[in-house]
């Protein structure tokens, strides 16, 4: 749907300003569309842990929160320090993204994070490869 109003928008507007203008038109929509993904908080969680579990939020609510001992697997990479936490189902899972791991959102103190999650989490469940893409 915003995709038929920006493009029957530049459609507009080419018509009224001329087509050799669009381009320009086009260049400050996306800048504008990209300082606008970039300043929202939905692409950010906050993960806190305490001695019962994990709970991972976005924009103040609670996503998921499990329990360290309900963490099916672990599979981390030290060498990256990026893990994947199997938390049981795709719901309650969680990827801590290391050095040059894409993610689609961001984690602040990440490397805390995974020095914490492989200490809590028993050893027989963590899964440690050279990286995860493999």
């Amino acid at each position: 749907m915003t995709a038929i109003g920006v493009g029957g928008s530049l459609g507009g507007i080419a018509t009224v300003l001329g087509f050799a203008t669009l381009p320009l038109v086009t260049g400050v929509i996306g800048v504008v569309f990209g300082a606008a993904y970039l300043a929202s908080p939905t692409w950010r969680f906050v993960v806190v842990t305490d001695d019962t579990g994990l709970e991972v939020r976005a924009r103040g609510l609670t996503r998921f929160r499990v329990a360290w001992g309900d963490i099916v697997r672990v599979v981390a990479s030290p060498s990256t320090h990026t893990c994947f936490l199997d938390g049981g189902s795709p719901d309650k899972s969680l990827l801590v993204p290391g050095v040059g791991a894409p993610a689609p959102y961001d984690l602040e103190r990440r490397d805390e994070l995974f020095d914490e999650i492989l200490a809590r989490v028993p050893p027989d469940r963590v899964k440690t490869v050279t990286s995860l893409d493999a």
